[in-house]
């Protein structure tokens, strides 16, 4: 046993140190995705290079309300997007949208336009206004001739003053205006209320919180906290 020791240990000392130099240390675990089963970081480093051309990069601010900012190019906005996710954890297409979105279940037992019905109730109560409607299924059946869809519809509600605060400070926020909420059947005939995500608490780990200032934030939290009620009043059945 001590003559196999001490060939391992001659063994050890013949390696180069340059070899030793090349082999990188074992990055460190993960504390967020410790209990999160079957997820695999990306290799970091290697997509190092993508964000090379956005290392310039410097937030635009706004000269005047309602003034656009200078526009990318696409071969910067690919490799920013491609930077992005690689920090994220391998996942299809169904769990980046639902890492996107907030989804509620309704209560067993409620019907679509049950949960139509009280989503319109509580939007009127919180002053939160109607402003369209798509019937996305009809389109589906009739066009498509698809009738196994089940039914989906999308309503759009907006807060004009939280909007005007919005667009003041960026115009380009007009392509997620108004802002949206589903209601949609899926293949389990379960009834589900949905949206875009609209969390800010992210933002709390960008320093200077991306230029919102305390008006903004508060508009952009009202517009956040009035979805939320209105969804989960929708997903209870509440009148």
């Amino acid at each position: 046993m001590y003559k196999h020791a001490r060939t391992l240990l001659a063994a050890a000392l013949l390696v180069p140190l340059s070899t030793l130099a090349q082999t990188p240390p074992a990055p460190p675990a993960n504390p967020y995705l410790v209990s999160v089963p079957n997820i695999s970081l990306p290799n970091v480093p290697a997509y190092l290079g993508l964000i090379g051309s956005i290392a310039t990069f410097k937030p635009s601010v706004a000269a005047k309300p309602y003034s656009m900012a200078a526009s990318l190019p696409r071969e910067q906005k690919i490799a920013l997007m491609q930077a992005m996710m690689a920090m994220m954890p391998s996942m299809g297409i169904r769990d980046a949208m639902s890492f996107m979105s907030t989804k509620y279940k309704a209560k067993d037992g409620l019907t679509f336009d049950d949960v139509k019905q009280s989503m319109e109730l509580r939007a009127n109560t919180l002053n939160f206004k109607k402003v369209g409607e798509s019937p996305m299924w009809k389109d589906i059946q009739a066009v498509l001739g698809d009738m196994d869809a089940p039914r989906m519809e999308v309503y759009h509600y907006c807060d004009i003053a939280a909007g005007r605060a919005v667009l003041r400070a960026s115009p380009e926020s007009i392509a997620y205006l108004p802002c949206r909420i589903a209601i949609m059947e899926d293949a389990n005939k379960q009834i589900w209320v949905i949206t875009l995500d609209w969390e800010m608490a992210w933002l709390d780990t960008v320093n200077g919180k991306m230029g919102i200032d305390a008006e903004l934030s508060k508009h952009a939290k009202d517009i956040r906290d009035k979805m939320d009620n209105i969804m989960q009043a929708a997903a209870n059945g509440d009148l």
